[in-house]
């Protein structure tokens, strides 16, 4: 049949074809749909992450997969005037336990590390064995975390670290199931473990030597953004006074973390490193302390008294060579003793007796009240004034020049030139001689002593305070008053610190000696250290 003799197709025919084509059109429109509706529920969800949520799931993600902590800056030194290390600082770990970790292998951990720890291995045992306690949600935990022991020096946590990583808890681990496997190879990584941020230890390699001018560092507990930490404090003396210049600046560290825990360093966003502090170099000398501890120690040991003490000077700058302080105590282990901790040189007052006719004498030779030959009766070691009965500590002495009142240190003499002064003038070289204010030297814990102001004076004050009675100095105080006769005069702020360092030993500051105020002529200065050279 030819294409010509085919027959038409019919109206029914033409009907089915539509019907076909309308099914299909429907469902291309229905799949059009369906993928609108899902690339526009796609395109929602990354609007409302990327978008609306962003803020939130990026928190999120950095608490996930970011991590930032401290960098600890060096706690700065202590040295002396020649450059000898005093006090210093080493970095240490603080060693750690996880019990849930250690199944029943606590003993065998224990004998292994305890050693290297220097802990007993018993108490190390106990400290390592699991406890099951409730969680805020009443649900029982193990206890993770249980500290073994601070301030470990960084070389021997590294020994501990290797000894647990070649530990072996069977003869051939390899024939162990996985699960076997996995639980040792998680016991040697992290059943002892140590805290990610470094420590510092304080360090007094001298011990006692200088204790009370250096002081002591406490281990303090801080929150630092959330985290808590420690750090150094200086509790007394030199560690006190500049801790702000020895603890330095904190640095820190913005970095990505692997699913296991550790840094991906090429990911680190932030790097910052800590300022160390500045070192902190005395005018004490190492050899001039020591041998005046071990006078100050003889003299405690023959006497027996309650406290000695000990300064050397050098007058013309105030700087203090050396200064003690017995009984002593160890910085490295202060201790709970807070007399042996006391710097009794600037902390305890006392009446100064015969060491103060100093200022009697030489404010009235100042005032040209009397002359280093004028004669003063003595009274043969008896003298009556104002209703008391004043007496001369090393038997009677008659006739006296003034300089040998200083000579013979003669109570007597020295309130008759008192007397002779009159109370203003006393006070006011009582006063200019730095009596009744704090010296400002650069340790605290300095009391200002008592010096009580003329009107409150009683009758027979004006003869008693010649002779050191009814006045309170310090030690340090009355140290400065002779070093201003014997510097012509001057008298000078005592001063404990030279100068200080960076960590590459440039001079960042350095001390200047300072002069007060000139309190007596430079021939009157002459005048006295002649009569004090014949004591």
């Amino acid at each position: 049949m030819t294409p010509s003799d085919e027959e038409p197709i019919g109206t029914g025919g033409w009907q089915v074809l539509t019907m076909a084509k309308r099914l299909q059109y429907r469902r291309l429109l229905v799949l059009v749909l369906l993928l609108g509706a899902a690339f526009a529920g796609l395109g929602y969800r990354l609007v409302d992450l990327q978008v609306l949520r962003h803020e939130e799931l990026l928190g999120k993600a950095q608490n996930n997969t970011q991590i930032e902590f401290p960098r600890e800056p060096r706690r700065g030194d202590i040295r002396d005037a020649s450059g000898n290390l005093l006090a210093t600082s080493v970095f240490v770990k603080t060693v750690c336990g996880n019990p849930s970790l250690l199944g029943s292998n606590q003993v065998k951990v224990a004998r292994t590390v305890a050693t290297l720890l220097q802990l007993n291995e018993t108490e190390l045992i106990q400290r390592l064995t699991p406890r099951i306690t409730q969680n805020t949600n009443g649900l029982p935990v193990t206890n993770r975390y249980v500290v073994l022991k601070r301030n470990v020096p960084l070389e021997t946590w590294a020994q501990v670290d290797a000894a647990m990583k070649q530990l072996r808890f069977a003869p051939d681990e390899k024939k162990l199931s996985r699960a076997e496997r996995r639980f040792y190879t998680d016991l040697r990584n992290g059943g002892i473990f140590a805290d990610a941020t470094d420590e510092q230890m304080r360090v007094y390699p001298n011990e006692e030597l200088a204790a009370h001018v250096l002081g002591y560092v406490a281990a303090c507990d801080v929150t630092l953004e959330g985290k808590a930490m420690r750090e150094l404090k200086g509790m007394d003396g030199i560690e006190k006074a500049f801790n702000s210049r020895l603890v330095g600046t904190r640095g820190w560290r913005v970095t990505e973390k692997e699913k296991g825990g550790g840094e991906v360093v090429t990911m680190r966003t932030q790097d910052v490193e800590p300022r160390d502090g500045l070192s902190v170099v005395l005018t004490i000398d190492s050899v001039l302390q020591h041998i005046v501890e071990s006078a100050l120690a003889e003299a405690f040991e023959k006497h027996s008294p309650i406290s000695v003490t000990g300064i050397m000077m050098r007058p013309k700058t105030g700087e203090i060579l050396a200064m003690a302080t017995l009984p002593n105590f160890n910085p490295n282990n202060p201790g709970n003793n807070e007399a042996a901790r006391r710097n009794r040189v600037i902390a305890d007052i006392v009446e100064p007796g015969s060491t103060f006719k100093i200022v009697a004498v030489s404010g009235a030779l100042n005032e040209h009240v009397v002359t280093p030959r004028d004669i003063i009766d003595c009274e043969n070691g008896s003298f009556e004034f104002a209703g008391r009965r004043l007496h001369d500590a090393h038997g009677g002495h008659g006739l006296l020049t003034v300089e040998n009142v200083i000579a013979k240190s003669s109570n007597i003499g020295a309130a008759k030139i008192g007397i002779r002064m009159g109370q203003d003038h006393l006070s006011d070289y009582m006063r200019d001689y730095g009596f009744g204010v704090s010296t400002g030297i650069q340790l605290p814990g300095e009391v200002r002593g008592i010096v009580h102001p003329v009107s409150k004076w009683s009758k027979v004050s004006i003869a008693q305070i010649p002779m050191g009675h009814g006045i309170a100095v310090t030690r340090l105080q009355m140290l400065m008053a002779m070093g201003a006769i014997a510097n012509k005069g001057v008298l000078m702020r005592p001063t404990i610190v030279n100068r200080f360092e960076d960590r590459h030993g440039l001079v960042v500051a350095r001390g200047t000696p300072q002069q007060i105020r000139r309190v007596i002529t430079e021939d009157t200065a002459r005048q006295m250290v002649e009569a004090l050279k014949k004591v």
